[in-house]
């Protein structure tokens, strides 16, 4: 019984090593090329064994993103963070969704004009008396 439970609680440890791992891996931009994530690209060995030397060694996440941000700077970051100017890369989809939503439940309330059918009277023609001879004399 002991074992089991020792063996349960080795397998959880090592499994919330490799969650962090991963967590990072998709936390970091991959500095080689900038055009994915560490984890996505999968082309950036010396990171990644780096991250790993990191956790062996008790470092936490935080530890570990602001060393990679002192380094590089916050272009690192898969996520920026949520301060400053870079507030606007949270906030402005936000309002643009709240914007379009407002804008289209305004356009979806407001009344709309039907036009009624047009029945033209020959009293509301002008010149339909000039028209109708003009007509005559070429049937002629």
């Amino acid at each position: 019984m002991k074992k089991t439970i020792l063996f349960i609680l080795f397998l959880s440890v090592i499994l919330a090593k490799d969650d962090l791992v991963t967590d990072l891996k998709k936390s970091l931009i991959s500095p080689c090329c900038w055009s994915g994530t560490v984890f996505d690209l999968d082309h950036n060995p010396e990171m990644e064994q780096q991250i790993s030397k990191f956790i062996a060694q008790g470092k936490t996440k935080d530890e570990i993103l602001e060393f990679y941000v002192g380094l590089y700077g916050e272009r690192i970051l898969a996520v920026p963070v949520a301060t400053g100017f870079n507030i606007m890369a949270w906030a402005a989809p936000i309002g643009a969704g709240i914007f379009a939503f407002g804008f289209l439940i305004l356009y979806i309330k407001t009344p709309k004009k039907i036009e009624e059918n047009i029945h033209l009277e020959s009293d509301d023609i002008p010149f339909d008396d000039e028209i109708e001879k003009e007509l005559k004399a070429l049937d002629k």
